[in-house]
């Protein structure tokens, strides 16, 4: 193979993972990402009340998101979820960047340089109590809020809005949440038995195919 035809086909593979990498992270076909967005407002803590299954936190309770503003002007991800099998924290850690503008709230989340995600809210309180979040496809759909505990009215309603979006609600799994004043065998950062928080499964194991470092060929390692 001459060198014309070597950066020929060096073109078309880079044009091709560059297509796919951007539709990791892209926003399901037919659904809008919140406008007027402000993402001071979004930052600090969100508990998990609901989630359809996927392999990156299956099994886990108590799912927090700490989110936090970074000096470029990107966001700093902490997930963070309890694992009753082995009663242990476990974390994930990532990077959560604006796709279109700082007012869209639709991001480029990466765990796993360069491979992202999307994350999209698709639904949110003019309060910032409580959001409805989409990833990159119909596979991924979380409901998150302020508290612990969000009230039935407000869950049934979000509910609704992501059926009429075409998201398979009847999977939803509600996620435990401690109630106050209870006790693990480990503290929020896993410390007081068996040492730091693990990290969560290979984030590569929730993304789809085209997107996953082993597929790719990146090397792979423990967030």
């Amino acid at each position: 193979m001459d060198i014309i035809s070597k950066a020929i086909s060096v073109a078309i593979v880079g044009a091709v993972v560059g297509a796919a990498l951007i539709g990791c992270a892209s926003v399901p076909r037919g659904v809008a990402p919140v406008t007027g967005f402000d993402a001071e407002r979004y930052l600090g803590k969100w508990y998990e009340i609901a989630r359809l299954d996927h392999s990156f936190e299956r099994g886990l309770d108590r799912v927090d998101t700490i989110y936090s503003k970074r000096p470029d002007g990107s966001i700093a991800v902490l997930n963070r979820g309890y694992d009753p099998a082995k009663r242990r924290w476990r974390e994930a850690r990532g990077v959560a960047r604006f796709r279109v503008s700082k007012d869209v709230a639709s991001f480029r989340v990466t765990f796993f340089w360069p491979f992202s995600g999307g994350y999209h809210v698709i639904a949110l309180d003019r309060d910032y109590q409580w959001a409805l979040v989409a990833g990159s496809s119909r596979k991924y759909l979380w409901i998150l809020a302020r508290e612990p505990r969000l009230d039935s009215a407000t869950y049934e309603r979000l509910v609704g809005v992501a059926r009429e979006a075409g998201f398979p609600v009847e999977s939803l799994i509600r996620v435990e949440q401690a109630q106050e004043g209870t006790r693990t065998d480990t503290d929020m950062h896993g410390r007081a038995r068996g040492g730091e928080p693990q990290p969560m499964a290979e984030m590569r194991e929730g993304l789809p195919s085209a997107c996953r470092p082993d597929v790719a060929g990146a090397p792979l390692g423990a967030l």
